[in-house]
């Protein structure tokens, strides 16, 4: 990832609100801003490129203007409302039970009859590749389908996975089928869902002059969540049991359902200026 990111382009927004500060030379860093876009949208839009720069610097203008927001800023009035949406999806990204479901994959797959420690293995790769099918399908049609629906969608196919899981340590355990189905749907379901869009999104609904701050607490928000679920798994198993516990996690999984639903914004098509505007 460390060399990978030698061939990472600037973001032409950064660059441009380099520019509008002084710190450097308008023309060089908007010439800058240019090839940056025209490397990132590919070689069909050599020639849009100038004019959407010189839309970018327009609009960017006033936020060069002011000096950099304040923390106490993300939470008031749009900040606020970003805020609620991107620490809200990454929050519920890892308590819907996303560290704790994998951890029981072992157990589940063994008491499907693979046991083994080279059956084990080939589970791992199963699941692997599981993972790289659905976050490619979900890459391929995010930008046609939108972020809601994948969502609602995906998040829907968790909800059921996880009620099938707590069922199944309930009273299906003689119906190991019925657990493995349930693992491969919850993965797969994450992974055109929460995996990647709350990451998408986190990026997108914060205000340019805030957007590093609020990311910086999006991303707290999520290890914090995740620290939290990941220690708190084996006592509340421990008192719960695992039937109540993957309940549990499934009525999260509808509450985040109902959040999608009345919060999360569509903001499949739109600039970054579009959605501060038209979205919070």
């Amino acid at each position: 990832m460390g060399i990978g990111m030698c061939w990472l382009s600037e973001s032409p927004r950064w660059i441009l609100l380099r520019a509008i500060q002084g710190k450097g030379n308008m023309q060089d860093l908007k010439e800058n801003a240019i090839l940056c876009l025209r490397r990132l949208r590919g070689p069909v839009y050599q020639d849009c490129a100038p004019a959407e720069v010189d839309e970018m610097l327009a609009e960017l203008s006033f936020v060069g203007e002011e000096k950099e927001g304040s923390i106490s800023e993300l939470f008031r009035g749009k900040c606020l409302k970003a805020l609620i949406i991107g620490t809200g999806l990454v929050l519920f990204q890892q308590i819907t039970g996303q560290p704790s479901v994998l951890y029981y994959a072992a157990s589940i797959f063994q008491s499907a009859g693979f046991s083994a420690a080279s059956d084990a293995t080939r589970v791992s790769i199963l699941l692997g590749v599981l993972k790289l099918i659905m976050t490619g399908l979900a890459v391929l049609v995010i930008d046609r389908l939108g972020r809601r629906p994948l969502l609602l969608g995906g998040v829907s196919g968790i909800v059921v996975s996880l009620f099938l899981l707590g069922s199944y340590y309930l009273f299906l355990d003689n119906l190991w089928i019925v657990a493995v189905i349930a693992l491969l749907l919850y993965v797969g379901s994450y992974q055109v869902s929460f995996g990647p869009i709350g990451w998408l999104m986190i990026s997108e609904v914060f205000p340019l002059r805030l957007r590093g701050r609020g990311l910086s607490i999006a991303v707290l928000v999520n290890f914090g969540a995740n620290a939290l679920v990941t220690f708190a798994f084996s006592p509340l198993k421990e008192l719960l049991g695992a039937a109540i516990l993957f309940y549990v996690f499934g009525v999260i999984a509808v509450i985040s359902l109902g959040f999608i639903f009345f919060v999360v914004p569509e903001t499949k098509g739109l600039t970054l200026e579009e959605i501060e505007a038209t979205c919070l």
